[in-house]
């Protein structure tokens, strides 16, 4: 079950959508979808749990936590609205495509995939791309 939470006053206009999306990505990865909680937070709300949680007194657009177990798919991910703003314009993008990435990004995570290499970043990236196109069923 997939799950959106909001601690900020952004909402998703069609979550069925997106839940759907979430379905196909983990699907895809030939997982099991256990329950994805998605919370939709800003800045400060993320500072503090990245402090808190993962000893980082940094920015970030994402934290997930991972509770999957086999090919179960479970977690929390906090993402801040904030950060996917400004990053989408560092990045010359939409804000919904880059809030796409970084939702597909936490679900990628969970299937194993890493990004603290250049080459497990590279394949990050090229998954995300993947994954992405699901949205508007272009694959």
């Amino acid at each position: 079950m997939i799950s959106f939470n909001y601690e900020t006053d952004f909402e998703i206009a069609n979550e069925e959508q997106y839940e759907n999306w979430i379905s196909q990505v983990i699907e895809s990865e030939d997982k099991t979808e256990g329950e994805i909680n998605y919370i939709f937070c800003n800045d400060a709300y993320l500072l503090e749990k990245n402090i808190e949680f993962l000893n980082h007194d940094t920015l970030t657009d994402i934290i997930s936590f991972d509770y999957t177990m086999g090919n179960l798919i479970s977690g929390d991910i906090f993402i801040s609205v904030e950060r996917v703003k400004d990053n989408a314009v560092d990045f010359n993008v939409s804000f919904e495509e880059e809030l796409r990435r970084v939702m597909a990004h936490g679900v990628l995570h969970y299937c194993g995939y890493k990004d603290k290499s250049e080459a497990d970043e590279q394949l990050m990236r090229s998954k995300e791309d993947e994954k992405m196109k699901l949205f508007h069923g272009e694959q």
